[in-house]
C-alpha cells in the first residue's frame, strides 16, 4: 500500500474532518475520500463512522491508525539512518546569483560534514522553482523578493539583501552624496534578462517617475553584466552579494541611492509536509546562524 494512504489517513483523524485533511495536505477532497475507501476494501472493514457532522474512528480505525503512526515513524528513522550512512541527495533550487555568489561556503560546510552527500544544484527562473518545490523535485528553495511567493509553501526570511546601484569607479554620480531618481535621467543601464524580479521593479520605478532611460545591453551572465558596468558601458542594478568583492576592491563604485522599493529579502522555501533530513536540518541552520551573525 502507498505510504501516501497511510499519511492521509492519519490527517483524516488527526483533523476529524475529510475537508480538512485535504486542505492540509493540498488534495482534492474526493482524492482523500477514494484513498480512505481503498484502505477500508484493503483490510475488510469499516475505519471511520460519521456522526451528523463529526467524524470518528471506530475500534479498528483507532487501532489501525496506532500501526500507521509506527509505519510511518518507521520509514523517516530509516531514511535518516541511511541518510548518515551513505549521505543520500540534497537538492537546492535556487537562482544564479544565490548559487554563485551566496550558496558556496555553505556548500563546502555541508560537504566536509557528509562527506557522502550528493547536493543537487539547480538554478531557475523564481515561478519555475516554486513549482519544482511544490512538486517535490527540488527539497528546498532559495530566492529573492519582497512579499510571499505561494501561500502553500512554508516561508522563512533569512535575512534582507540590499539591491546596490553599481557604476565605474571614475563615474561622476560616484562623487555625489546622494544620488536620486532624476538623477538617472539620460543614463544607460546593463540589465539581466526580461524575467528577473529586480530588474523589473527597476524599471517600473523609473518610468513610473518618468526618467528617461536607455537599455545598452540585456545579459544573463552577472560576471558579464559587471565587466561591462567596469568598462564605462552603463550602470547597473545588482544584489550587493553579486558585486561586493569588486566594489571592496574599487573596480566598481557603489552609488549612494537608496530607495524604499529597492530592497528584496532573502527567502527560504519549503514544501509544508517536508521531511527534513540531518544535511538538510544542517543546511538550514547553517543560513539562520550566518544571518543573525551578520545581524550583530
Amino acid at each position: 500500500m502507498d505510504l501516501t494512504y497511510l499519511r492521509t489517513f492519519r490527517e483524516v483523524a488527526k483533523r476529524q474532518s475529510f475537508t480538512r485533511a485535504a486542505e492540509e495536505l493540498g488534495y482534492a477532497q474526493s482524492s482523500v475520500t477514494m484513498q480512505i475507501q481503498k484502505i477500508e476494501k484493503e483490510y475488510g472493514v469499516s475505519l471511520i463512522e460519521r456522526h451528523g457532522r463529526q467524524l470518528r474512528l471506530t475500534p479498528p480505525g483507532e487501532e489501525l491508525l496506532k500501526l500507521f503512526v509506527e509505519i510511518l515513524d518507521l520509514y523517516d528513522r530509516s531514511k535518516e539512518t541511511i541518510a548518515q550512512q551513505i549521505g543520500g541527495t540534497l537538492t537546492i533550487g535556487t537562482i544564479d546569483s544565490l548559487a554563485a555568489f551566496y550558496l558556496p561556503p555553505f556548500l563546502q560546510q555541508l560537504r566536509t560534514r557528509f562527506p557522502g552527500l550528493n547536493i543537487h544544484l539547480q538554478t531557475d527562473k523564481e515561478a519555475n522553482l516554486v513549482a519544482k518545490i511544490k512538486d517535490g523535485e527540488v527539497d528546498i528553495g532559495l530566492m529573492l523578493d519582497r512579499s510571499s511567493t505561494d501561500s502553500f509553501l512554508h516561508r522563512t526570511i533569512i535575512r534582507e539583501e540590499p539591491l546596490v546601484l553599481i557604476a565605474p569607479a571614475n563615474h561622476p554620480l560616484a562623487k555625489l552624496e546622494t544620488v536620486k531618481l532624476q538623477d538617472l535621467n539620460n543614463c544607460e543601464f546593463i540589465v539581466s534578462e526580461e524575467s528577473c524580479i529586480y530588474r523589473s521593479l527597476f524599471e517600473n520605478l523609473l518610468k513610473e517617475h518618468h526618467i528617461i532611460f536607455r537599455i545598452g545591453f540585456e545579459l544573463s551572465n552577472l560576471e558579464a553584466i559587471k565587466r561591462c558596468v567596469m568598462n564605462g558601458l552603463g550602470l547597473a542594478l545588482l544584489p550587493r552579494i553579486v558585486a561586493q568583492e569588486e566594489i571592496e576592491r574599487g573596480y566598481l563604485a557603489e552609488l549612494p541611492f537608496v530607495h524604499p522599493e529597492i530592497h528584496f529579502d532573502l527567502q527560504l522555501l519549503m514544501h509544508p509536509k517536508k521531511w527534513l533530513s540531518q544535511p538538510l536540518q544542517l543546511f538550514i541552520q547553517m543560513l539562520m546562524s550566518d544571518a543573525k551573525a551578520e545581524a550583530v
